[in-house]
């Protein structure tokens, strides 16, 4: 197995070379020098084998001893020095000064056929920026990245990727809702792999320090290895690299807002360079649909991070961004008209986004008044979103009457519909059946197109759950399954029927399903 290391930015060196993980304030430097620590007995319990082929590798490396001990910390391959990276950043809108990868270390960067990756490991041991942590990760929260990641990059959504899921072979500590009941989980590993993993803090860290030179050096880093299109390093192209982040920003969070998915932790450390999904902590997917909701119980006041803000928190977090670039252009004119752009641009595409959703393929006048009714209709009862949006597909538009009927499964109130609310639904079909004659398609023409923009299955948190409950007891065979269902989210397979339904009952207040905290 043969992996390419490529030197990076400014590197610390710690004090004590017998102890690089010893936690500390870290100045004047991109990154610390790290070691994983070693496990008891490690076990790789799923690999993704899309990832293998993507770094070059083969099914054979993956049977390998080598293998094992890399990507769970017992082995540190020839000619590589794994480091943390420091950042810092606000969380829940405030700054928090440093944080870092405080369980998250990088192995390695892989170079094949000419795209590059980073490879990290998740919970493989204490960092210089662990702070009072222990820098180690359990299964729970491993299963939900690992499936999360790939699940999300087969729904069509930026994101990080994941190589391979493995147990330590110890026991971790945790509190899991941080209620003062903390109790021993099983420690697992998660290897992440992106094509960088640097965050809005990366760059935020060395503003608020006043440490202009490193900013320009990791900025500068960035435009060459990451957006080499943009040009050698100017005032002007450090304002087209903001412009060009906030646009894949923007990406990244309407395909959020298309498939319901809440991130639950939108703190600007946990906002990728790249307009990747990056850190599966707290997340969740709407089922009920609610502008208002968290999965995050540490959010459930405040609900800063709920389904209908997260537009505006990236708005939020790109004006730190700026912030932290402004030393370098040293004109706020450029900044301010991009981060404005950004509204304007967000309401344009989310119509164009919701248009899809609902078949709607030739813009009219009529339409935004069509999906506010349709959101507003969409709160009067509890109504599943992803049942919602893929039952709407088989609407006829010459039956409106039909509506109602189409979408039953989507509600999670079994009983007949008050008076009230199934007069706006069927008012709500009539507009709907009124505008889609405007359309050329036929009703099979535009169910195809819809089912490509509104998954028939996508990863519950009842079903996660599931796969945890299992794998605690010692069985992965529904982490596979789910695995390989979530590969073809669009697909009828008809043989995975029994994903396409509702959350259960008994999931409604059950702790990993409807309460996450940022240690799930």
């Amino acid at each position: 197995m043969k992996l390419n290391i490529q030197d990076t930015f400014n590197k610390e060196l710690p004090a004590d070379p017998n102890d690089a993980n010893f936690v500390r304030q870290v100045e004047q430097a991109c990154f610390s020098f790290v070691t994983p620590k070693k496990t008891k007995a490690p076990q790789i319990i799923h690999v993704s084998p899309e990832m293998v082929k993507h770094l070059g590798l083969t099914e054979e490396d993956t049977l390998s001893e080598t293998f094992k001990n890399v990507f769970t910390g017992n082995e540190v391959l020839p000619h590589t020095n794994p480091y943390a990276m420091c950042y810092g950043g606000h969380q829940f809108g405030n700054w928090a000064g440093q944080l870092g990868d405080g369980r998250a270390i990088n192995l390695t960067e892989i170079v094949h056929n000419n795209q590059r990756w980073a490879i990290q490991l998740k919970g493989a041991g204490k960092t210089p920026y662990s702070r009072t942590a222990d820098g180690l990760a359990v299964l729970r929260s491993s299963i939900r990245e690992y499936l999360c990641s790939e699940a999300m990059f087969h729904l069509g959504i930026p994101t990080t990727r994941a190589l391979t899921l493995a147990l330590s072979g110890e026991e971790v500590l945790r509190d899991m809702l941080y209620n003062g009941n903390p109790a021993y989980e099983k420690g697992a590993i998660v290897t992440r792999v992106a094509p960088s993993f640097l965050r809005f803090g990366n760059y935020q860290i060395f503003a608020a320090r006043n440490d202009i030179k490193n900013l320009q050096t990791l900025v500068d880093y960035t435009l060459k290895h990451f957006y080499p299109e943009i040009g050698t390093p100017s005032k002007e192209s450090y304002l087209q690299f903001f412009k060009t982040v906030a646009e894949k920003s923007l990406e990244m969070v309407l395909h959020w807002q298309r498939v319901g998915f809440v991130h639950g932790v939108m703190n600007t450390d946990n906002m990728s360079i790249l307009g990747l999904t990056i850190d599966y902590g707290p997340y969740g997917w709407l089922e009920g649909y609610e502008y208002g909701w968290t999965p995050n119980t540490t959010d459930a006041q405040n609900k800063r991070y709920r389904y209908g803000n997260q537009p505006n928190i990236v708005l939020w977090n790109l004006y730190q961004l700026a912030n932290a670039l402004f030393p370098l252009i040293e004109e706020a004119e450029g900044l301010e008209t991009i981060l404005a752009e950004f509204g304007i641009s967000f309401e344009a595409k989310y119509l164009e986004m919701m248009r899809s959703k609902i078949g709607l393929f030739s813009p009219n006048e009529k339409d935004q008044t069509l999906i506010q009714e349709l959101e507003n209709n969409l709160h009067l009862t509890e109504t599943d979103m992803t049942i919602f949006y893929r039952n709407l597909s088989k609407f006829p538009k010459e039956n409106p009457e039909q509506g109602i009927a189409i979408i039953q499964e989507a509600f999670y109130n079994t009983e007949a519909l008050p008076a009230k609310i199934s007069d706006a639904w069927n008012q709500w079909f009539s507009n709907y059946s009124e505008r889609l004659f405007v359309e050329k398609e036929t009703n099979a023409e535009r169910a195809k197109k819809m089912n490509r923009v509104n998954p028939k299955y996508v990863l519950r948190n009842y079903m996660a759950q599931l796969a945890i409950d299992a794998a605690d007891k010692g069985d992965y065979q529904l982490i596979d399954e789910l695995f390989n269902l979530l590969k073809k989210p669009y697909d009828e397979q008809n043989q995975n029927e029994k994903w396409f339904a509702k959350r259960p009952e008994w999931a409604r207040n059950k702790v990993g399903c409807s309460m996450l905290s940022c240690s799930s």
